[in-house]
C-alpha cells in the first residue's frame, strides 16, 4: 500500500492534470459554440482558446503544466492521422489518376522551392527556410471540405480534382516528414542519406501495407461475431497503436505509423463503422492537439513579424493559386477547372502545423516560425471561401485578357491529353515485372533480417541449429521466390512483344534479373548460416529442387495472392453486393400475404427462413389475431394464419408468393397505418450517426429499408451504416410516426 506521503504526492500531481484538461476542453468548448454561431472553421477556434488559455495571454487562466498538454497533442496527432488514413485508401491514390497527382507534385515542388526562397529572402536560416517550404507546399483538406460544404460546390468536375489533389498531398506530406526528420537529426543535405531514407521509407511502406492487408481484414472477418462497438474501438485503436510503436521503432515519425495503419483498415469491410466510432477520440485528442498550438502564440513575437506574416500570406495565396493552375492546365484540365483548382487550394491548415511542431521538437527550427504558420493559417482559412466562391468570375476575366490563341491552344491540348488512353505492350510488361520485383524483395528481405538479425542472435550457436533456422526461413520464402523467378506476368503483352524482334534483348534481361535476383537472395540466407561451399552446394540443391517440383511451389504462391487479393477488394465487393438491387425508380412497395394454414413456413423463426437474404424482401409487421408486431426480431417464428406485411420490389413479391405455395395477396398496404415513405435526411440529429444510433427504428416504429446516396440505392442497408447529409431513406413504419418525424 502507498504511505501517507506517496499518497499526497500523487494528489497533487493528479490536480494540475485535471485542472489544465478541464481549462482546455472548458475554452474549446465555448469557441466550438461560437465558431459555430459565426459558421466559421472549428480549428480557428481551437486556436483562439489555445492562446487564451496560453502562457501569453494573463486575462484568463493559465494551463499549469505544458509537458502535459504536449503528451495530449502528440495522442491527438496520431488519432488525426489514423482518422486520415482510414480516409485515405491506398487504392484512392491509384483511383484519383494522372491529373490531380500532376496538379498536386507541380503545386508542391513549386511552393517548396517558393517557400525556402522566401525563407533565404527574410534572412533565415537554411532549415528554417526548408521547413518553410514544406509547411506552405501542403492545403488544408478540413477547410476546403468545410467551404465547399457551405458553398455547395461538392459535385463540380473541378471538385474531383481538388479532392484527388488533396488525397496526394497528404502521402506527400508523410514522405516530407520522413525526409526533413532525416535532414534535421544529420544536419546536412546528402543526396546519399536522402536516398537511403526514401527507400527504407519505400521498403517498410510495402512491407507494412502488404502484412497488413493480408492479416487484418482476416482477423475481423474471423473475430465478427464478437465484434461491437466497444471492442471494435478497442481493437481499432489497439492496432494503430501496435504501428506506432512498430514505426517508431523503425526510425520512423509515430503519426505515419498511424497513418499507415488507418490505411491499411480503410481496406476492410469495416472502414466506416471504425472511422465512425474513432471520431469522438479523434475530436478530443485533435481538439487537445490545436489548443496546443494555439498556446504557441505569442502576440509579441506576431507584433515583431508582423512584415514576415504579411509576406508569407502572400505568397502562399498567390504562389498556391498560380503553382496549382499550372499544374491543372498541365495535367490536360480545361481552363475554367484549372483556375477553379487553384483557387481552391490557396491556404495552409492540418498537416502545416504538424510540420511546424516537427521542426519545434527537433529543436532545429526557430521559435518565431511556429505563430508565424499559424498566423498565415488563420488568414488563409478566412480568405478561401471567397477565393472559391470568385473563381468563376476570375475565369470570366481572363477569358477577355488571354489572346484568342493562347486560350485555343490550352483548349486544344486539354483535348488531346484526355483522348490519349492507350498504353504500349512494353510499358505494361515493363510495369508489372517491375512490380513483382519490388514487392517480392521486400517480402523476402523482411524474412531474411528478420531471421539474421533477430532469430539467430538469440539462438544457440551450432550447425544444426542453423540448418533449423535455415530450413524454416527457405520454407516461408520459397514460394515468393518461385513467383520472383519464374512466374510469368502481363501474359498477353509479353506475347506480343516476342512478336516484335526489337524488344527481345531487353524481355529477355528482365527474366535473367529475376531470376538472379531470386538466387542472390536464396544466397544471401545460406551465407549468413553456413560457410560459402556449403551455402553453394545447398544452392544447387534448392534450385535442382524448385526445377523438379514446381507445382506444390505454385500452389502455395496462388493460395496466397488469392487470399490478399480478397482481403485488399472486400470493401469493393460488400459494396456491390449491397447494392446489387439497384433499382430506377425506385419500385420498392408493401403488400400483405397470409400464411397458408399447411405452409412449411409455419414453426420457423425468420432466422431459419433467410426471406431478406434469400428473397430480398422485408417483414415490416406481422398481425397475430389482435396482436400486432412490428419489426419482428429474427427469433420470431411465423404461424398459420399471420398476416405478414411484406416489403419488396414486384419480382420480390412474385417470388415470395410462390414461396408461399401460391398464396394470394389480400390486398395492398396502402389503406393501412402502415406505409412505406421517403424521408430526405436534413435533420442533424440523425447525420453522423448509424442506423442504429438514430433509433429510427424506434421513432418511427418501422424499418430502414433503402438508402439512396450519391444517385446509388443501397438495398436493406445494416444497422451499423453511418447516415449521411441529404441522404435519402425509404421507410417503413407507423404513418403517424413517420410524419412526425418529417
Amino acid at each position: 500500500m502507498l504511505d501517507n506521503n506517496t499518497a499526497t504526492e500523487a494528489s497533487h500531481h493528479l490536480y494540475p492534470l485535471i485542472g489544465d484538461l478541464g481549462l482546455i476542453l472548458m475554452t474549446a468548448g465555448l469557441a466550438v459554440l461560437l465558431f459555430k454561431k459565426i459558421r466559421q472553421p472549428l480549428v480557428l477556434g481551437y486556436i483562439i482558446a489555445g492562446f487564451l488559455a496560453g502562457p501569453y495571454f494573463h486575462f484568463f487562466p493559465t494551463v499549469k503544466d505544458i509537458h502535459n498538454v504536449e503528451v495530449w497533442a502528440e495522442i491527438g496527432v496520431i488519432f488525426l492521422l489514423f482518422s486520415l488514413g482510414l480516409e485515405f485508401s491506398f487504392k484512392k491514390l491509384i483511383r484519383v489518376g494522372g491529373s490531380a497527382s500532376i496538379t498536386a507534385l507541380v503545386q508542391i515542388s513549386s511552393m517548396i522551392g517558393l517557400g525556402y526562397l522566401t525563407g533565404q529572402l527574410l534572412g533565415w536560416s537554411q532549415m528554417d527556410s526548408i521547413f518553410l517550404g514544406a509547411i506552405l507546399s501542403i492545403s488544408s483538406t478540413t477547410i476546403i471540405i468545410r467551404a465547399f460544404e457551405e458553398i455547395g460546390v461538392k459535385t463540380q468536375k473541378f471538385a474531383g480534382i481538388v479532392f484527388g489533389a488533396l488525397i496526394v498531398e497528404d502521402i506527400v506530406a508523410i514522405l516530407l516528414m520522413v525526409l526533413l526528420s532525416t535532414i534535421a537529426v544529420s544536419q546536412q543535405f546528402s543526396g546519399v542519406e536522402l536516398l537511403q531514407s526514401a527507400l527504407k521509407l519505400i521498403f517498410f511502406l510495402i512491407l507494412w501495407f502488404v502484412g497488413g492487408i493480408f492479416f487484418i481484414p482476416t482477423f475481423l472477418k474471423k473475430t465478427k461475431s464478437l465484434l461491437n462497438d466497444e471492442t471494435t474501438l478497442i481493437i481499432s485503436l489497439a492496432l494503430c497503436l501496435t504501428m506506432v510503436v512498430l514505426a517508431s521503432n523503425a526510425g520512423f515519425s509515430p503519426a505515419l505509423g498511424a497513418f499507415i495503419m488507418g490505411s491499411i483498415i480503410a481496406e476492410t469491410t469495416k472502414a466506416e463503422w471504425i472511422e465512425h466510432l474513432i471520431k469522438p477520440v479523434k475530436d478530443l485528442f485533435g481538439a487537445v492537439f490545436f489548443v496546443s498550438v494555439g498556446m504557441l502564440i505569442n502576440p509579441q513575437t506576431l507584433g515583431e513579424y508582423w512584415l514576415p506574416v504579411l509576406i508569407i500570406t502572400l505568397v502562399t495565396i498567390v504562389g498556391k493559386t498560380l503553382s496549382t493552375t499550372i499544374g491543372a492546365l498541365i495535367s490536360g484540365q480545361p481552363l475554367k477547372q484549372s483556375v477553379q483548382t487553384g483557387m481552391s487550394l490557396a491556404q495552409i491548415g492540418e498537416f502545416s502545423f504538424i510540420i511546424a511542431t516537427l521542426g519545434m521538437n527537433l529543436n532545429v527550427t526557430s521559435k518565431f516560425l511556429y505563430p508565424i504558420v499559424v498566423a498565415v493559417s488563420a488568414i488563409t482559412t478566412f480568405t478561401t471561401p471567397f477565393f472559391i466562391k470568385s473563381s468563376v468570375s476570375t475565369y470570366n476575366v481572363l477569358q477577355k485578357i488571354l489572346p484568342q490563341s493562347l486560350q485555343k491552344r490550352i483548349e486544344d491540348y486539354s483535348y488531346s491529353t484526355q483522348t490519349i488512353k492507350s498504353t504500349s505492350h512494353w510499358k505494361t510488361f515493363l510495369k508489372a515485372n517491375i512490380t513483382q520485383i519490388i514487392i517480392h524483395s521486400v517480402i523476402i528481405l523482411a524474412v531474411i533480417i528478420l531471421a539474421t538479425q533477430y532469430i539467430l542472435p538469440n539462438s544457440e550457436e551450432s550447425q544444426w541449429n542453423h540448418l533449423l533456422i535455415t530450413c524454416i526461413v527457405l520454407i516461408i520464402i520459397a514460394p515468393f521466390l518461385w513467383a520472383l523467378a519464374l512466374r510469368r506476368v502481363a501474359v498477353n503483352s509479353m506475347d506480343a512483344i516476342k512478336r516484335d524482334r526489337k524488344y527481345r534483348g531487353p524481355v529477355t534481361l528482365i527474366l535473367f534479373i529475376r531470376i538472379t535476383l531470386a538466387l542472390f537472395y536464396v544466397g544471401l540466407i545460406l551465407n549468413s548460416f553456413f560457410s560459402p561451399w556449403i551455402a553453394l552446394g545447398a544452392l544447387v540443391f534448392l534450385i535442382l529442387g524448385a526445377i523438379l517440383f514446381p507445382k506444390k511451389l505454385q500452389q502455395v504462391y496462388y493460395y496466397l495472392e488469392n487470399h490478399f487479393i480478397r482481403n485488399l477488394n472486400s470493401r469493393e465487393i460488400s459494396e456491390r453486393i449491397r447494392t446489387k438491387s439497384e433499382l430506377t425508380p425506385w419500385d420498392g412497395h408493401m403488400t400483405i400475404f397470409e400464411v397458408p394454414q399447411e405452409s412449411d413456413i409455419a414453426g420457423k423463426s425468420l432466422k431459419e427462413l433467410q426471406l431478406r437474404e434469400n428473397i430480398g424482401i422485408n417483414i415490416a409487421i406481422i398481425k397475430r389475431g389482435e396482436k400486432i408486431i412490428n419489426v419482428p426480431p429474427r427469433t420470431e417464428k411465423l404461424y398459420p394464419k399471420d398476416v405478414l406485411y411484406i416489403i419488396g420490389s414486384d419480382e420480390q413479391v412474385l417470388e415470395f408468393q410462390k414461396y408461399l405455395d401460391n398464396s394470394k395477396a389480400i390486398t395492398n398496404g396502402s389503406d393501412t397505418e402502415v406505409v412505406l415513405k421517403k424521408i430526405k435526411l436534413e435533420n442533424n440529429d440523425f447525420i453522423g450517426k448509424s442506423i442504429r444510433e438514430a433509433q429510427l427504428r424506434e421513432k418511427t416504429n418501422g424499418l430502414v429499408v433503402g438508402i439512396e446516396r450519391n444517385n446509388e440505392r443501397i438495398m436493406n442497408p445494416e444497422s451499423n451504416m453511418i447516415l449521411k447529409k441529404n441522404d435519402i431513406l425509404w421507410v417503413v413504419g407507423d404513418k403517424r410516426l413517420i410524419d412526425d418525424l418529417l
